[in-house]
């Protein structure tokens, strides 16, 4: 699909988050990445150029990340995710994609799944990468982290936030053979205005979004790592379990970024959804 004509507004929306299109479009969707907590853009560097011969690649960061507009933070608008799914319907808007496939990690998959469920027609497929929908233990339900576990990390962020990001990023990351890409995850998380990292963080890691799962109509699938420090493995089984058109896919790949860690997997993961699945995919039928 062609770029809608820039209006003022439109214009507004890609300097607000920083909004980078590539690639060719030769008719086929759009893919749309979406970052997770501390993610800016850059880190699917090897992922995304794999796909711009043939389609349109659209790149941007959460307003307060990366090369976005930090002020923009200011209002009730980012008190939820919700405000942060909306910023991803009006950049797909402000491109002129419709009918996108949104590839999203971890916290941003939350996002990817609020703006589906709010306007289903947006997108043909959504492509879940280390997502959870909480992280907390709740009875039965296994998220990874205890209650006083997640109130010590955010606690932590209060008291010291560049050491709780130098501790936090190597066991997110995973990977201690390959200290570069926590120092890469670290640099990331140190860009980011320490208030506006504590109050992402608090929706990101204190939410609980299971409801939202059984209202997904948009064909789902979730590439989960193995030994991700942040998300156990139970998770991406409940969430193919509660998402009614939901495929789980296990990477060979292990940790929280298996784009950074292991992107050869995760494009090769890609391609064949691409190429098999969803050639006769249509959009979800719109809904409430």
């Amino acid at each position: 699909m062609s770029q809608a004509p820039l209006t003022h507004a439109r214009d507004a929306v890609l300097r607000r988050n920083n909004v980078q299109v590539r690639g060719h479009d030769l008719g086929q969707p759009a893919l749309v990445f979406v970052n997770g907590f501390g993610g800016e853009q850059g880190m699917w560097r090897s992922v995304a150029p794999f796909f711009a011969a043939g389609r349109r690649v659209v790149l941007f960061d959460h307003v307060g990340t990366g090369g976005s507009q930090g002020c923009a933070l200011a209002g009730p608008r980012y008190a939820s995710l919700q405000g942060y799914a909306d910023d991803l319907l009006e950049v797909c808007d402000a491109v002129g994609e419709s009918d996108a496939v949104a590839v999203a990690h971890s916290c941003g998959a939350t996002m990817a799944m609020l703006a589906a469920i709010r306007s289903p027609a947006s997108f043909r497929h959504l492509v879940l990468v280390a997502p959870s929908p909480c992280f907390r233990n709740d009875g039965s339900y296994l998220g990874g982290f205890e209650r006083q576990d997640l109130d010590t990390l955010l606690q932590a962020m209060e008291l010291d936030y560049r050491h709780w990001a130098r501790q936090l990023a190597p066991m997110i990351m995973g990977h201690p053979e390959r200290p570069e890409l926590a120092r890469e995850l670290e640099s990331a998380l140190n860009r980011i205005d320490p208030a506006i990292a504590r109050q992402f963080a608090r929706l990101c890691f204190g939410g609980d979004d299971r409801q939202l799962l059984a209202r997904l109509t948009t064909p789902t699938t979730i590439l989960q790592a193995a030994e991700d420090n942040i998300v156990p493995e139970v998770v991406g089984e409940f969430m193919q379990e509660s998402i009614p058109r939901c495929e789980l896919v296990r990477l060979r790949a292990t940790g929280h970024f298996p784009h950074l860690s292991a992107p050869q997997q995760v494009v090769q993961a890609l391609r064949e959804l691409l190429d098999e699945s969803w050639a006769e995919t249509q959009p979800a039928a719109l809904g409430h």
